[in-house]
């Protein structure tokens, strides 16, 4: 039985012997990787809940998964480029700042796609992109009904305060104060309101008390306004 030496280990024929993938292999990762890349973002579009859609993410979502299904393709066929591509790898710093968690999973789940076709685990990468793909889907349209408004009132004294949460003990199912800002000009209270059957009308009242200059109702998701 042959014994492989350190020195049969980096021999130039081992380091640059390349495993054969045909074309067909290249297609087939390559145009899975962009059909569920497709459907990552076709399911980013209607889950998205935040302020502004960006198309430059949606798009990344689908360049990622295809990308990411070449470089596995790469470095699974040479160990110079393995090594290579983990050194590379090593010194890359991202500055983009991720401001939804969910578009952390939504890059992840991306990646992901993409290696795994290129380890050539077609069944895993369908599957597993179909299942993860239906359920946030299920969970992004199943919207709370008691949605959370956040309503702002200038209110010039500590009686104009009073009226104001008088008014809203009537109008509304539950409020709760958020903040409260005391200056010369008076007081600025920003509110969390829960509607009743998304009735709105009480912000009329509210803004035709004497003494209050301002009232601003806007929805709430918890993280921003919008």
């Amino acid at each position: 039985m042959a014994v492989i030496t350190f020195n049969d280990i980096l021999s130039s024929d081992f380091l640059t012997t390349v495993s054969d993938f045909s074309l067909t292999d290249m297609i087939i990762a390559i145009g899975l990787s962009f059909a569920l890349g497709l459907f990552i973002l076709f399911i980013y579009k209607k889950s998205f809940t935040g302020v502004m859609y960006s198309s430059g993410f949606g798009l990344s979502l689908v360049a990622m998964s295809m990308i990411t299904a070449m470089i596995i393709l790469a470095i699974g066929s040479n160990i110079i480029l393995s090594l290579g591509m983990v050194g590379a790898l090593s010194i890359v710093r991202f500055r983009s700042a991720v401001k939804d968690p969910m578009d952390i999973a939504y890059l992840f789940w991306a990646i992901s796609v993409g290696i795994v076709l290129g380890a050539g685990l077609i069944p895993l990468a369908v599957f597993g992109t179909a299942f993860i793909g239906i359920i946030i889907y299920v969970f992004s349209i199943r919207k709370p009904k008691d949605k959370p408004y956040i309503l702002i009132v200038d209110c010039a004294s500590e009686e104009t305060e009073e009226k104001v949460d008088s008014v809203l003990k009537g109008a509304v199912k539950k409020h709760l104060v958020r903040s409260k800002t005391v200056s010369e000009s008076g007081i600025e209270l920003t509110v969390e309101v829960r509607l009743r059957d998304m009735e709105s009308s009480f912000v009329n009242k509210v803004s035709g008390l004497d003494g209050v200059n301002r009232a601003v109702l806007v929805s709430y998701n918890g993280e921003y306004m919008t």
